[in-house]
């Protein structure tokens, strides 16, 4: 049992280092479109942990508090990279012309 436990930890940790190293390395431009591509990836686990939920019956606690933290995590990632992508695409967007100087630039001629 405790060469289970200590194999998954160890995978966590690596998975982490290897995480924190490639994410390190992408420009700042790739950063908005793989948040779009990490929206839809914490959408599964927020679709996971509400099926596991739902399929457990009687869970004990600490399932229930970690299946309780990755809904609330993976809802605040998804939520947030929405209004990340929005706010890169609202940047796109031609920005309308005030009435005011319409009006200036017509009573100059």
């Amino acid at each position: 049992m405790y060469t289970e436990l200590l194999a998954n930890i160890a995978i966590l940790v690596l998975s982490g280092f290897v995480g924190f190293a490639v994410i390190s390395k992408v420009p700042n431009t790739l950063h908005t479109p793989l948040m779009s591509g990490t929206n839809a990836i914490h959408g599964i686990v927020v679709l996971g942990a509400l099926v596991v939920l739902g399929k457990v019956d009687n869970p004990p606690w600490g399932l229930q508090v970690i299946l309780f933290v990755a809904l609330v995590f993976g809802t605040i990632n998804v939520v947030g990279g929405f209004v990340v992508t929005d706010r890169m695409l609202a940047m796109f967007k031609s920005k309308p012309v005030a009435p005011v100087a319409a009006a200036q630039k017509g009573g100059d001629k």
